[in-house]
């Protein structure tokens, strides 16, 4: 079956990195059909009860209860009571809270949980285990950030977005230690492949090969790529396109290079290869990118 991709949002031509609202239904039915997109999602309701359709099963939630949905999720709400009710949904880019560049590598397995297919984590957080923590107040903040719009308003809700984000990995690992000792299995090839993400990190200009960090990390070619893909749940060519457009991002927002010079600057062969990726990984061309950044820059 084919789902509806909802697209990435831009405003003023600059893709968002959240999305929050305070999400109101007065009556039973469907609130959004079955679609999916690359955001993190999260739900934490209000009042009335409802049902979230993941991975081809229905979860209910209410008052107090908080909903996860990962990235490229397939997912469906629908409202259960008569009278509606409301939720505050919170919706994130992955790179908020990781950045390939100026994090260490290893940290992306606190990321993988929300961006991996078939997770098994649990979906709905009752209000019980929320009730006496700090969650609740943290999304109400969000939502009253976004409507104030004081002064650094983005920065306290990215940071909320944080701390909702870490008190969700820890309480996963604090109630669902079968599965992260079922993972452990994975440090041993984590601590191998690391020769290869260290290489990358620091010389990511270089044409660099798989067979070469196949050979550097002690593994033949084929045991590597199957390595490589089941940690980092993307192949070798993919991660070394990832980490040249993060830095090449940066450095259209901080330096005054051409967009051939960027390219160069990161590792592209060519300039049209350069556009092309940037493209993939951004949905808009480098030079758009800067435009608009810029222009935003400008206005505040």
């Amino acid at each position: 079956m084919n789902y509806l991709e909802e697209k990435q949002a831009y405003i003023d031509g600059v893709r968002c990195e959240y999305l929050c609202h305070m999400q109101e239904c007065e009556e039973v039915g469907n609130v959004f059909p079955a679609h999916y997109h690359y955001y993190i999602e999260l739900l934490y309701g209000v009042s009335g009860e409802f049902q979230v359709l993941l991975g081809g099963q229905y979860h209910k939630f209410g008052s107090g209860d908080m909903v996860l949905i990962n990235s490229r999720e397939v997912h469906q709400i629908d409202a259960r009571s008569k009278t509606g009710g409301k939720y505050v949904v919170v919706r994130f880019l992955p790179e908020l809270i990781y950045n390939s560049i100026s994090s260490n590598h290893f940290e992306m397995k606190y990321m993988l949980p929300f961006v991996t297919e078939n997770s098994s984590n649990q979906k709905v957080i009752p209000a019980k285990a929320l009730v006496e923590t700090e969650i609740p107040h943290l999304f109400f903040e969000i939502i009253q950030e976004e409507s104030d719009k004081k002064y650094g308003y983005e920065l306290a809700i990215k940071n909320h977005i944080g701390r909702i984000f870490l008190w969700i990995l820890r309480y996963w690992n604090a109630n669902e230690k079968e599965d992260y000792e079922e993972n452990a299995g994975d440090r041993n090839l984590r601590n191998q492949l690391q020769s290869a993400l260290q290489y990358v990190s620091e010389r990511y200009v270089e044409d660099i090969k798989a067979e070469e960090m196949s050979k550097l990390c002690h593994m033949s070619y084929s045991y590597f790529s199957r390595s490589f893909h089941r940690i980092m749940k993307m192949n070798f060519r993919e991660y070394l396109n990832h980490i040249r457009i993060a830095a090449a991002e940066q450095m259209l927002v901080s330096t005054t290079l051409s967009i051939t010079e960027i390219g160069a600057e990161v590792g592209f062969a060519t300039t049209s290869y350069f556009i092309k990726i940037f493209q993939k990984y951004k949905h808009i061309p480098p030079k758009q990118f800067r435009k608009l950044i810029t222009q935003e820059n400008r206005v505040k």
